[in-house]
């Protein structure tokens, strides 16, 4: 497959953080700065899009791990191990928790430092210097994960999953069986 480079569009993309948890939002997000949403998309160049976050400061953790998931880094010397609770991170820097893990699904590598890390804009409120470049009234509606616990999601097989047995014909509005 040939895809000259010229060609290549990059979109700008608005997510909305309020409420999603945020394992889930880091994965769609890097999924999107990768390219993996389009069709010509190639392991070995850069394909994504722009992706701009509000609302950092809103996103959600499932479980106990406001507590008990860990931040740590090392300052280089001796001793200098440092560890922050979420919670203490969303206080201190919001923006941090969803930057760190969304770059923590992406392959340590030169296409990543140097293209796709700069191409994630994350904002804790809901207002961001990038009106320009979307078009008005853009948000980027990310889909329902198949394992949410709002029960609709259905695969695209609803209609085939109705309250029918094997062997029964619908036809219009009555229902009959088939004979043998």
């Amino acid at each position: 497959m040939s895809f000259p480079g010229q060609s290549l569009q990059r979109a700008w993309h608005l997510v909305d953080a309020k409420n999603q948890t945020v394992g889930r939002l880091a994965g769609q997000i890097s999924q999107i700065l990768k390219g993996k949403h389009k069709p010509t998309f190639r392991p070995n160049k850069d394909m994504g899009d722009h992706v701009v976050v509000i609302n950092a400061e809103k996103v959600q953790f499932s479980g106990k791990k406001w507590n008990d998931k860990l931040y740590r880094w090392h300052s280089g010397y001796p001793g200098g191990l440092k560890e922050r609770s979420a919670r203490d991170m969303m206080a201190r820097k919001p923006e941090e928790i969803l930057k760190k893990a969304v770059l923590g699904m992406l392959k340590r590598n030169n296409l990543r430092h140097q293209s796709i890390e700069p191409r994630l804009r994350i904002y804790s409120g809901p207002d961001h210097p990038h009106t320009a470049q979307l078009p008005p009234g853009t948000t980027t509606p990310l889909p329902a994960h198949p394992r949410s616990k709002s029960g609709d999601f259905h695969f695209g097989l609803r209609e085939y999953n109705s309250q029918r047995t094997i062997g029964t014909v619908r036809s219009g509005s009555d229902t009959t069986t088939k004979g043998t």
